[in-house]
């Protein structure tokens, strides 16, 4: 038990380094003793401390400020390149927070991952940490096992097969399967709080989206992908994909009232076409390249503030929907 006491003891101060150091806490070599002794029941000398700090310091090169150059104590530095900053902590615990793709319970291991690579003094700014969101988390815990098992399929270029769930209103409201593809998949792409597969289905030719909270139970095929996609054009499949519906690409030219200028740029990205109006200040013309059932659901969530002037075949797509909606509300 002595020996390997003794062996752990360059693990005990780093351990104490990175928890409990920092510049405004630096640590002289007695707090770095009792805070061993504290948590690991552990009696170093302080000879031994220094001889340990040395050898991170100078042989495994973490960046430890001591007493001889400080004044004061010693603090470790975080690593630029493998060391997060506190603001991309917190970035990462809001994101698992609130995204809408995991489970509770997965996004709690994730976040108590995060706060274990902070200093104490860090997650004490985190002591009174609330979450503000509606209760719209997936119930499907495979999210993350289904990104690696994708990812390695991708990898490897082997087929997959899944289920597929989808809401559905029987004697209750449940979860049902609605089909079990075999595709050939080739990209996971993010889009508003959702993870997407772009895939190809078995016996087509065009790019499918699946969402991936709506996956379980993924087989990895020993079929090999026989389709050869380029990157270019998985990109250009997937920024065309507005809310995330696939389908040829359409030029779409459409008039938008100003107040939609900053949601067109989150929407369709920035490789759109703005003209002015001549002498009007609260419309302008949007003209770009998408699918047209994605921006035709767009639209119709904006529909006093977007005009669709074509293509005409959309236009009167628009005119119909519109024209039997309002009659529904004719009594």
């Amino acid at each position: 038990m002595e020996l390997y006491e003794k062996n752990g003891n360059i693990l005990y101060i780093l351990n104490v380094l990175k928890k409990y150091s920092d510049y405004d806490h630096m640590l002289s070599t007695v707090e770095i003793q009792e805070k061993v002794r504290e948590i690991f029941n552990v009696n170093i000398d302080p000879r031994t401390i220094r001889r340990n700090i040395n050898l991170l310091k100078y042989k495994l090169n973490y960046d430890i400020s001591t007493r001889e150059e400080n004044g004061k104590g010693y603090y470790i530095n975080r690593d630029a390149e493998t060391d997060f900053e506190p603001g991309e902590i917190r970035a990462i615990i809001d994101n698992f927070s609130y995204a809408n793709y995991i489970v509770p319970n997965v996004a709690k291991e994730i976040i108590k991952k995060c706060k274990n690579m902070q200093t104490v003094y860090e997650n004490a700014k985190l002591k009174d940490y609330q979450i503000y969101s509606v209760n719209n988390k997936t119930d499907n815990s495979e999210v993350i096992k289904n990104i690696e098992d994708i990812s390695d399929s991708i990898y490897h270029k082997n087929k997959i097969k899944f289920e597929y769930w989808k809401y559905a209103i029987t004697n209750k409201l449940e979860k049902k399967i609605v089909s079990t593809p075999t595709v050939s998949p080739y990209a996971i792409v993010y889009n508003k709080q959702e993870f997407y597969l772009i895939a190809i289905k078995e016996g087509q030719q065009k790019f499918y989206n699946y969402r991936l909270d709506r996956i379980k139970n993924i087989q990895i095929l020993d079929e090999k992908i026989e389709i050869k996609k380029s990157k270019n054009e998985i990109k250009e499949f997937a920024e065309s994909s507005t809310e995330m519906f696939g389908g040829e690409k359409e030029e779409i030219e459409a008039i938008c009232h100003i107040w939609l200028l900053d949601t067109i740029f989150d929407t369709f990205g920035t490789n759109v076409t703005i003209e002015k109006i001549p002498k009007n200040d609260e419309y302008f013309k949007l003209i770009v390249d998408t699918n047209t059932l994605g921006f035709r659901m767009w639209a119709m969530r904006n529909i006093d503030l977007v005009e669709v002037k074509r293509p005409l075949h959309l236009r009167k797509e628009m005119q119909e929907i519109i024209k039997k909606a309002s009659n529904k509300y004719k009594n």
